[in-house]
């Protein structure tokens, strides 16, 4: 009988012991999940503002190709026109001078 007893008083734990220790469960899981809940919502964050910059990224590489193109249209433009042009032609100081 003692050893019955000793047992059951050893089994039983208190109630208001075990829904502390449930809530504090339940508190930290609580905790942990807005913690999870939060990084979730700054990984989402980042790979929109990524996927703007590669977007814009894309955008400013294709007008960077758009101007090198313009430039060389441009500078093949001048050379024709300083080529035709007398001014800009060489002169031969040799012949006159003699």
């Amino acid at each position: 009988y003692r050893s019955r007893k000793r047992s059951s008083k050893v089994e039983r734990v208190p109630a208001t012991m075990m829904n502390a220790d449930m809530d504090a469960v339940e508190a930290e899981n609580q905790v942990e999940l807005e913690e999870k809940t939060r990084l979730i919502n700054q990984v989402l964050e980042l790979q929109h503002t990524l996927e703007d910059l590669s977007a814009r990224v894309d955008a400013v590489k294709e007008e960077n190709l758009k101007l090198k193109s313009e430039n060389q249209v441009l500078g093949q433009y001048i050379e024709n026109l300083m080529s035709a042009s007398s001014v800009f032609q060489t002169t031969d100081t040799k012949s006159k001078r003699k």
